[in-house]
């Protein structure tokens, strides 16, 4: 059976704006983005992204590692997120997406975010996500 599976993640959303514009305010690399709403009509708007994300892990997970590990490398920045945030009119939030084993004989991951993190997301205004799923159907 599969193991658990989890990522963490940073990511800016929005509507009309280009995340090739807040790669080059930041000075950061994204690991993805959507410009999908850089070309809406403000009829229909479509949301942007920038995401700046762990790799996916496998087996035993450490919640607190995998955001301490974003937040460390956004940490020298925070002051240009909150200015592009407000600039561009960005929700910033932290994610947490966990893929769950069905497995009995595996423990679910602990979630929760050290005080840095938590420090962090108050200084940024960010929001938390956490998002679970079954590695299968029952």
């Amino acid at each position: 059976m599969a193991s658990n599976k989890g990522r963490a993640y940073f990511a800016l959303l929005g509507y009309h704006f280009n995340p090739d514009d807040i790669t080059r305010l930041l000075g950061i690399e994204p690991t993805s983005v959507n410009a999908a709403g850089a070309y809406s009509s403000l009829e229909k708007p479509v949301i942007s992204s920038w995401e700046l994300s762990t790799e996916t892990i496998a087996g035993e997970l450490d919640v607190f590692a995998l955001t301490d590990s974003i937040v460390k490398q956004l940490e020298p920045i925070k002051e240009k997120i909150v200015e592009v945030c407000k600039s561009h009119n960005l929700s910033p939030r932290l994610g947490v997406t966990l893929t769950l084993s069905i497995d009995k004989g595996e423990s679910s991951p602990e979630v929760g975010f050290g005080a840095r993190t938590i420090r962090f997301l108050a200084d940024t205004g960010s929001f938390i996500e956490v998002e679970n799923k079954l590695s299968e159907r029952i």
